[in-house]
């Protein structure tokens, strides 16, 4: 038994000897950890002895830190599980991007030993888990879609969409002259079919081209016309069509003057707000997948004050005056000075922008004025007996009223009503210097609006120094001038109680010259009697659209004729017609009341328009 016990503590003795002197395994975490360091700092000589393919390695991180545009990296402890020869190491990585953006997900590398010695195995997945091979990240912009442009009753104007840019490579051009000329000969065959394409001067496009180098931007053409322009140029090298992103039109006829000048104004606030992803591209950049995604935020489409209906309305009511008639519409919202439709005659349009800047003397719609005046100032009302004589001498100047019509003595608002000259003249004489013009600035005359979009003109109205300057101003003669927009914003005034600010794009501040206090309240409502007497007794009687129509006629004597005018307003409408040259003021009454049966059909739709309002004939003046 003795030596039994021996021989057993003998062999257990040597049993704790030979664990004793077994070497403990070398841990994998080291080496992960040191090359984790180097990858989180970009380091790839500290990379080299780490890694099995230090080539490869290197490659796609740089590729990424660069893909990515990485401002910095952490990479988080690794979880270490180790495995006779292998081990894994599993850690957090996260990736600081550009503008506070951030990339975050859990890889994992693998390490084997050999000879004693860990060695990280180059695999594209410790960069990414989704990463193959000649694969790395990518951080890309998600552009969002531009907004649209959309009229203030809801229809879209502009939408993002392709013109063609028609380029000219001078390095390839022979003869300036030759090529000017075809292009200026193709762009004027496009225009017989879409009155939007720019026409050019072939001389002044040979002499830009001859000074020209590279590659010379000639203009813009719509995508409608691109294939005919780009077959009639097809045998010129030197010309060249590209495509391009730009925001364009949905009807190329609608308002191109406006429209033309709001594209520019609006065109950085389209875009929104980018989104971004980070992809999976390989070595051509093509993107494979994304691993992370962040959505874009499209702006809000752009609203201009233009209504579409009201606009289409105005421009038929203006194809229905005499060819070669200058005939110009305004149209406006009184509550909001939305600008809804400005509309002009092909013989209108060659002058220039007189719907909005033209002056011209006023007549008789100048009375709307004088009747404020008076009643604010002189404390007439509507029922006040007024002489109307069929002329009158005032202060050597002889006032006629048309065709020397004469009502004696009659209610003020039958003088309004019937348009008597001689009642204004006389009632303007009596003011003081300057009360006729500061009245016409309360509603909106006089006053300079710098509208974003629009070039404006409201009109001037004379201080009035002698009796003569506000006898002749008082029925919207003598120095008296007005535009279309500006007694479109003196109806308004009427029509809304206050002066309105005009604008055309939603967002955009108009600022006008002066802010005076608008008319009293009393003077408003004398002033709203008698314009709806107008319609219903006087001058502008017979019209034929429904509601309740509010206006003022106007015949304004020049040199070579007169001037036929037409303003006033409907509910929530403004509106003021001017027929250049046109005589008596029917000529503007007939085509307002088109315009207003018009709108009603395009409002109320093909199947809903309301019944038409008595026949009959509007009078003179």
């Amino acid at each position: 038994m003795k030596r039994g016990s021996a021989l057993l503590a003998v062999i257990m003795m040597m049993a704790g000897l030979v664990v004793a002197c077994t070497p403990k395994p070398v841990q994998a975490g080291p080496v992960a950890e040191s090359f984790l360091a180097a990858f989180a700092a970009r380091d790839a000589d500290a990379m080299t002895g780490l890694v099995d393919d230090p080539a490869a390695a290197r490659a796609v991180i740089d590729q990424t830190w660069e893909g990515l545009q990485a401002e910095s990296l952490e990479i988080s402890e690794p979880e270490i599980t180790q495995e006779e020869n292998l081990a894994t190491a599993s850690y957090d990585v996260v990736w600081r991007l550009p503008r506070d953006r951030e990339l975050s997900y859990r890889t994992r590398l693998m390490l084997t030993q050999t000879g004693g010695e860990w060695t990280v195995r180059w695999q594209p997945t410790l960069v990414h888990p989704q990463l193959g091979a000649n694969q790395h990240l990518e951080l890309r912009a998600v552009i969002p879609e531009k907004a649209s442009v959309v009229s203030s009753d809801g229809a879209e104007l502009m939408r993002p969409g392709v013109v063609h840019r028609l380029l000219v490579d001078t390095d390839a051009l022979d003869d300036a002259d030759a090529t000017a000329r075809a292009i200026s000969a193709a762009l004027a065959r496009a225009r017989r079919d879409d009155e939007t394409v720019r026409t050019l001067d072939a001389r002044q496009l040979a002499e830009s081209l001859t000074g020209a180098t590279g590659r010379f931007s000639v203009t813009t053409i719509d995508s409608r016309q691109a294939a005919g322009v780009a077959a009639e140029l097809a045998g010129r090298p030197e010309v060249i069509l590209n495509e391009e992103a730009a925001m364009i039109t949905t009807d190329p006829g609608f308002a191109p003057d406006l429209m033309a000048r709001v594209a520019p104004l609006v065109a950085d606030r389209l875009d929104g707000t980018a989104g971004w992803q980070v992809a999976i591209v390989n070595s051509d950049r093509a993107a494979l997948g994304t691993v992370a995604y962040t959505a874009p935020e499209p702006a809000a489409a752009i609203h201009v004050s233009l209504d579409r209906s009201a606009q289409l309305a105005a421009e038929e009511a203006m194809d229905g005056l005499p060819e070669g008639a200058q005939g110009m519409l305004v149209a406006m919202r009184p509550s909001t000075g939305e600008i809804l439709a400005v509309a002009q005659t092909r013989a209108a349009d060659a002058e220039g922008n007189l719907a909005l800047m033209g002056q011209y003397p006023p007549g008789s719609i100048f009375k709307i004025v004088t009747a404020a005046a008076g009643v604010q100032l002189q404390g007439m009302r509507t029922t006040d007996v007024v002489g109307c004589p069929g002329t009158q001498n005032i202060f050597g100047r002889v006032v006629t009223n048309y065709q020397g019509f004469s009502l004696g003595n009659t209610p003020f608002e039958n003088a309004f009503a019937q348009s008597c000259n001689t009642t204004f003249a006389d009632m303007s004489t009596r003011l003081e210097p300057g009360q006729l013009k500061e009245m016409g600035k309360a509603m909106g005359l006089g006053i300079d609006y710098a509208i974003p979009g629009l070039d404006t003109m409201t009109g001037s109205i004379p201080v009035g120094e002698t009796p003569l300057e506000r006898t002749e101003a008082g029925y919207g003669q003598g120095h008296d001038l007005a535009s279309p927009f500006g007694f479109t914003i003196v109806s308004s005034t009427v029509a809304a109680g206050q002066r309105p600010t005009p604008y055309l794009i939603e967002g955009e501040t108009t600022t006008a010259s002066e802010t005076p206090e608008g008319p009293s309240p009393e003077a408003i409502d004398q002033v709203r009697q008698m314009m709806r007497a107008v319609v219903t007794s006087g001058t502008a009687r017979g019209m034929t659209a429904v509601g309740e129509i509010h206006g003022k006629t106007g015949e304004a004597e020049v040199n070579d004729g007169s001037h036929a005018w037409f303003t006033g307003y409907r509910d929530d409408l403004a509106f003021t017609t001017l027929v250049v040259y046109g005589g008596g003021s029917t000529i503007s009454v007939l085509a307002t009341d088109r315009f207003l049966n018009r709108l009603d059909e395009l409002k109320a739709g093909p199947e809903q328009a309301p019944p038409p309002g008595p026949e009959s004939e509007p009078s003179t003046p």
